[in-house]
C-alpha cells in the first residue's frame, strides 16, 4: 500500500490563496508516496482526521515563525508571519510526536520544529548572525551554495554516509538556541545549525536546505527523501 504524507500548505495573503511548490509533491511521488496538501485550518477535528490517515508529515518552507512562540518580541527585520499556520503546525507536530509519526521539516520546517519544543531562532541572519557565508542564494536553486559538516553517529550520517555535503541555501532565519528535545546533525562552515533530529522519535528530522529543489540532481537529497518515506 502506498504511503500517504500530509504536506503543509503555503499561503499567499495578497491573493488569498493556498499554493504549493511542485518539487515538494514530485519528490514524494518519485518515492511512490501519495502527497496530500492539507487545508489551512486550526480546527482540531479536521487535523485529527489527517493525523489518522497520514503516515507522516512534511513541514514546508514559507512564512517566518512568529517570535511570540519563542517568547521574543518581533524585530523590524523579522518577515511576515502566519499565526494560523503556526497554530496548525504546532498541533500537527505535537500530535505526530506523541503518535511517533514520521516528520520531515524543510527550511521553515526545521525552524518550527525547534521552536515548537522550546528552542529559539535568529530572526534575520544578516542582522544577527553575519559570519561571511551567504545563506540566501540566487537561482538556480538546484546547486550547492555551501558545505555542511555532518556529525558521525547521527541519522543523517547514516543516510548520506558522508562527513561533508554540499547544500543549497535560501533562508534568512535559522536555529539559534536548540530545543532540549533535539540534537544537532549538521552545521555549516560558519557554525550555523543546518540539521537536527529528535533522538526519542523514529524519524523527526529537520534540514535547513531545500531537497525539493535539488532532488532530481542531488543524490543526498534523494537519499534523505527515501529515508523519510521508508520510515513511515
Amino acid at each position: 500500500m502506498r504511503k500517504v504524507i500530509g504536506v503543509m500548505p503555503l499561503y499567499d495573503e495578497e491573493k488569498e490563496s493556498y499554493w504549493m511548490l511542485p518539487g515538494y509533491m514530485k519528490m514524494l511521488e518519485a518515492e511512490n508516496a501519495i502527497p496530500m496538501m492539507l487545508p489551512l485550518t486550526s480546527k482540531a477535528a479536521e487535523l485529527d482526521y489527517f493525523l489518522e490517515i497520514c503516515g507522516g508529515f512534511l513541514l514546508t518552507g514559507g512564512h517566518d515563525v512568529s517570535p511570540s512562540l519563542y517568547h521574543t518580541d518581533k524585530k523590524p527585520w523579522c518577515g511576515r508571519c502566519c499565526e494560523l499556520r503556526d497554530e496548525m503546525e504546532r498541533y500537527i507536530l505535537q500530535k505526530a510526536a506523541e503518535q511517533n509519526k514520521s516528520v520531515l521539516g524543510i527550511c521553515r520546517g526545521i525552524q518550527f520544529m525547534n521552536v515548537c519544543f522550546g528552542g529559539t531562532l535568529y530572526q534575520d541572519l544578516e542582522t544577527e548572525y553575519d559570519r561571511g557565508i551567504d545563506h540566501h542564494m540566487m537561482p538556480p536553486y538546484n546547486r550547492a551554495a555551501h558545505q555542511v559538516i555532518v556529525q558521525k553517529g547521527t541519522p543523517l550520517y547514516d543516510i548520506v554516509n558522508k562527513e561533508r555535503i554540499g547544500v543549497n541555501s535560501y533562508h534568512h532565519q535559522a536555529v539559534k538556541m536548540l530545543s532540549p528535545d533535539f540534537q544537532t546533525m549538521a552545521v555549516s562552515e560558519d557554525g550555523l545549525m543546518e540539521s537536527i533530529y529528535m533522538p526519542s522519535h523514529k524519524f523527526m528530522i529537520g534540514v535547513q536546505w531545500h531537497p525539493e529543489f535539488s532532488y532530481e540532481t542531488n543524490e543526498n537529497s534523494r537519499k534523505l527523501i527515501k529515508a523519510f518515506v521508508d520510515s513511515i
